[in-house]
């Protein structure tokens, strides 16, 4: 886990490039899923079905991969789950080359990425530190967020929607081909330590992990916060693509380009976080991550047009970056390395959990309101869970962050 000096080490490196490239094929699978789902019906409700089908295996997969993250080597655990994502996938293109797909066949397999996409997940966020020092972690973290918004926001949108307009099956083989090449890389990662201490069995494994984080009062508010802005975030976006490609009159190869044009925002915020840190403190800058994007979502829902529709959604990004880097770091800093796994998977079911939801209640606002009635409904929400979390947060910034007992 040594570095020389302030340089992140090699292995980090190759982390980060199988990570770059699982990205890019991720962010052509997330653009094509609701394009195809479009082309199949024009019910917001089954739309939103379809975003809510890859979200439901946090609840039910992410307790359990916490568990198994902390028992078995983590990067085994992320190349077994790239594995069956690639599986998936590539049943998923050869259904869609064959005209064999409909609605209930592609939400169960946007289902089956997101099993694999919960296990990779949650090993991917404990596997950092040990390969990186903790001085280091926040800037590692922000390479990481990154590589994660070039590939999904940036690189893999334009380029699925391009290919989604040649053939519907293109985006889907290329993300099957990125993962792939991503486990190839992981395979290269040897010599990984293991999590320390032992595990116990998967019950008392979890529950372990579930107290730790219920007796961490700064985590268990900030996954809780998380969930709240998950929810709300998948409200308002769900129908994102309707109102894009239906009133705002944006093409197939439009809505990549919208959604990279977006993303300058999330590369800005991982790029300023630790500098924001540096001169306002982790909680001040959370506080005004979680107030800015309140405002956004309100005003994301009078969007006169796809420019100002971008410009806002890019302001969202940033703030999202910088949440996203600061509390990734906060968890690996303060969460002791054997229990990471399964306290992130808990952090991960309370923040993530509530996405699904926030899915089928964006598709019914839309249904019954328009498609633009989610965003203002997200934004009082959200500025609603600040104003209660507000005085725990203050609380925090004054202590310091730090280890509670449980």
């Amino acid at each position: 886990m040594a570095s020389t000096g302030d340089r992140l080490p090699a292995r980090y490196w190759r982390l980060w490039w199988a990570g770059a490239i699982d990205n890019v094929g991720n962010g052509a699978l997330v653009t094509a899923l609701p394009l195809l789902a479009v082309t199949l019906t024009a019910d917001p409700r089954l739309v939103s079905m379809v975003a809510a089908a890859s979200f439901v295996p946090w609840l039910l997969f992410a307790l359990p991969a916490g568990a198994i993250a902390d028992r078995f080597s983590r990067i085994a655990v992320m190349r077994s789950a790239q594995a069956f994502q690639a599986v998936a996938v590539t049943a998923l293109a050869v259904l869609v080359a064959a005209g064999a797909m409909d609605v209930v066949a592609l939400m169960v397999a946007a289902f089956l990425v997101g099993v694999g996409q919960v296990g990779y997940g949650i090993a991917s966020q404990s596997v950092v530190p040990e390969i990186v020092e903790h001085r280091l972690l926040g800037r590692a973290n922000a390479r990481q967020y990154l590589a994660t918004t070039v590939g999904q926001s940036f690189i893999g949108p334009p380029v699925g929607s391009l290919l989604f307009g040649l053939a519907i099956a293109l985006p889907f083989g290329l993300d099957g081909a990125a993962l792939v090449v991503s486990a190839l890389l992981l395979a290269r990662l040897r010599g990984m330590s293991q999590p320390r201490g032992a595990v116990r069995s998967a019950g008392p494994a979890v529950i372990e992990g579930l107290r730790w984080l219920v007796g961490h009062r700064l985590l268990r508010t900030l996954a809780l916060l998380l969930g709240v802005n998950t929810f709300c975030f998948q409200l308002g976006n769900v129908t994102l693509v309707l109102l894009a490609t239906g009133e705002l009159g944006v093409g197939v190869a439009g809505y990549g380009v919208l959604l990279a044009v977006a993303a300058v925002g999330s590369v800005l915020g991982g790029l300023l976080a630790a500098r924001l840190v540096t001169v306002f403190g982790q909680i001040p800058v959370l506080i005004v991550a979680l107030a800015v994007n309140a405002v956004v979502f309100v005003l994301l829902g009078l969007s006169p047009d796809a420019w100002i529709l971008a410009a806002l959604l890019a302001l969202s990004g940033l703030a999202t970056a910088v949440w996203s880097v600061l509390t990734v770091t906060l968890r690996q800093e303060l969460v002791p390395l054997a229990l990471l796994g399964r306290v992130n998977s808990v952090y991960r079911l309370l923040g993530w959990g509530l996405i699904p939801l926030g899915a089928l209640a964006g598709g019914l606002i839309a249904h019954e309101i328009s498609v633009r009635a989610g965003y203002p409904i997200a934004g009082t929400l959200r500025a609603v869970a600040l104003v209660v979390s507000l005085p725990l947060l203050l609380r925090a910034h004054r202590q310091g962050p730090r280890p509670q007992s449980t």
